[in-house]
């Protein structure tokens, strides 16, 4: 499931549900995946925030590219950064559990035993910044555009078959098929906008149209409403002094800084020296070389500015990175082809030589925690795979997976002696240096780039493609660029990266299944269709209980892997942070996130050591 600011989607199961004799219905305020939400109903707040944080100061952040709209749902153009600050949805997660939302816009939310439907009940304190309330009609209105307009949206909720308003004050979404525990929590992510203002007119006296992008500043319901922007560089927001849900339990101790500012940098090269240079506040590194090596700068020496290690984000998600070659094109439709294109990869170099040792090499696309695959199929895990024999992989059942090692000398040449085997018996040969196919054409691949700081990784691997014949380029393009050319599928191969909650569910759909092919706004890179795979993201979606859950997506991990449709590449299990010494941060972070800077506050006497402003 997706999630605009770093939000990884989740499922929903253990609301006590009204029986089939009759009983009343029950409303509860969170869901959680794993037993029972930790809060109940009159909690005063979360835990891990401070409800004496103070309020003030500016936070200043950093995004790479540009935007063009304002307009939040629309599958072209760029969204500007920050929108889920002005926007909310009817629930929000806590960062101290895993897997579970309370209510934020709607109080409370009820289902049936056979979640078949949900039904949310609005908190009638809700409202727009113009002081009209939310409403349930305008949830119904915001689902229904949201569907209309962007497709992978529409396939996301494919199995909702009618948003409606069901009593005052409620919203009811029905679905086509029951069992999918999923479903009724995933409903508690639309995000919600404002019909009236949408419909109205604009201060330039046309008529507003949610199907078009727009750069007018828009009305939410948030924490933080935007006050000014500079079109495709800056944004900056300001904390809304009366917003309706300051003193709700899950806003207390939270939107502390008055005001939020975006500045938009070229690429992270750029970027980073602007951030040294005192320009921004806050810098996630993603770089292994310049965490080893860049941190020199006088700030760093004499800790205005300091560098942390969380592991918080990485305990309930994983997240790997991998080439995706583009079966969409015919050089990469034979498996053989993509095992090859692995083979050429030298990990273990690379990571010596460019990254100081800091990663680890991935093997599952689940990499990190309890849903990857381990060793052969067992148990509920085999029993799934056994009813698919005929759809999956017959390597499944009998050998593990295994990303060729180098590293070495001999353990390369060895490798691309493989490399050059495989692709032989895909058709292709060696002519001179190049390697061509039956018609004579040389093989070619261009790895698209949408920064220059990822070429430390691609241009070794393009080096090493060319020693086998193959014609390897990179093309870096700017943020703008890169989006358009990956939306219409024109590249050959691209860097990605794949994140994943403990909560699989209908996202799966976007990452790898048939539906999402061949639409351009999904995230399947690599263009997978396969029906065993299809299969596997059903048995995930409607799975009866976490263990059939864990068994599936265990099963479909273990089948993507055995496809080649990816080549793997790294992960590091800890967030490496700088940041300008000028915020304070409750003693105990939250289990699963570093609430930055939701839960973070300006600290008066750090910024005056720091040169704060």
């Amino acid at each position: 499931m997706h999630k605009p600011i770093y939000r990884l989607g989740l499922a929903l199961i253990g609301l006590l549900l009204a029986t089939a004799n009759g009983a009343a219905q029950e409303w509860h305020i969170g869901t959680s995946l794993i037993g029972e939400p930790k809060y109940q109903a009159g909690f005063a707040h979360f835990d891990y925030v401070n409800p004496q944080a103070p309020k003030g100061g500016t936070v200043r952040l950093s995004a790479t590219g540009s935007f063009d709209t304002f307009n939040p749902i629309l599958p072209l153009g760029e969204a500007a950064i920050g929108l889920g600050l002005v926007y909310e949805t009817l629930t929000t997660p806590s960062l101290d559990e895993v897997s579970t939302h309370y209510g934020l816009l709607a109080e409370s939310y009820s289902y049936p035993a056979d979640f078949s439907s949900v039904t949310f009940r609005m908190n009638s304190r809700a409202r727009w910044h113009d002081g009209q309330p939310v409403t349930a009609e305008d949830v119904v209105w915001s689902f229904n555009k949201t569907i209309e307009l962007n497709i992978s949206r529409k396939n996301y909720f494919r199995n909702v078959t009618s948003a409606a308003v069901t009593a005052p004050g409620e919203v009811t979404f029905t679905f086509d098929q029951a069992g999918n525990r999923e479903l009724p929590f995933i409903m508690g992510e639309v995000m919600v906008m404002p019909q009236h203002w949408w419909e109205g007119t604009g201060a330039d006296g046309q008529k507003r149209d949610i199907g078009r992008s727009t750069l007018e500043v828009p009305l939410g319901s948030g924490p933080y409403r935007m006050t000014s922007f500079s079109p495709g560089a800056s944004i900056t927001y300001r904390r809304v002094p009366d917003y309706w849900a300051a003193n709700e339990p899950t806003q207390i101790g939270t939107n502390n800084f008055d005001e939020l500012r975006y500045d938009y940098f070229r690429d992270q090269t750029i970027a980073f020296e602007a951030f040294k240079g005192d320009q921004f506040d806050f810098w996630i590194e993603a770089i292994a070389r310049r965490w080893a090596t860049g941190y020199d700068f006088p700030a760093v020496a004499d800790n205005r500015v300091l560098k942390e290690l969380f592991e918080n984000p990485f305990r309930a998600s994983g997240i790997s990175t991998a080439f995706f070659p583009n079966m969409r094109r015919p050089q990469f439709a034979d498996q053989r082809v993509r095992r090859a294109l692995n083979y050429a990869f030298d990990f273990e170099e690379i990571n010596k030589t460019a990254f100081y040792g800091q990663y680890t090499r991935v093997d599952s696309l689940f990499y990190g925690y309890d849903l990857r695959w381990t060793g052969l199929p067992q148990g509920e895990e085999l029993q799934i795979l056994e009813s698919l024999r005929d759809r999956v992989p017959e390597t499944v059942f009998t050998t593990e997976y295994t990303n060729p090692v180098a590293g070495d000398p001999t353990k390369f040449r060895t490798n691309l002696r493989e490399a050059l085997r495989l692709l032989t018996e895909a058709g292709y040969r060696l002519e001179g240096r190049s390697l061509v196919d039956s018609q004579g054409q040389q093989f070619s691949v261009e790895i698209l780039l949408r920064d220059p700081s990822f070429e430390i990784l691609a241009l070794p691997y393009t080096q090493t493609l060319r020693m086998i014949g193959i014609n390897a380029t990179v093309r870096t393009v700017d943020a703008a660029q890169y989006s358009s050319r990956v939306r219409n599928r024109d590249f050959d191969m691209i860097y990605e990266v794949i994140g994943q909650s403990l909560s699989p569910g209908n996202e799966q759909r976007d990452y790898w299944g048939s539906v999402s092919a061949n639409e351009n706004n999904s995230d399947n890179y690599a263009g997978i269709s396969d029906p065993g795979v299809d299969a596997l993201i059903d048995k995930i979606i409607f799975a009866d209980d976490r263990d059939t859950l864990v068994a599936a997506t265990k099963a479909l991990d273990r089948v993507l892997m055995a496809h080649d449709y990816v080549v793997p590449l790294y992960t590091s299990r800890s967030a490496r942070v700088a940041r300008w010494n000028r915020f304070s941060h409750p003693e105990a972070l939250p289990e699963y996130d570093i609430g930055f800077p939701d839960i973070w506050w300006w600290d008066t006497q750090k910024a005056a050591a720091t040169g704060g402003r």
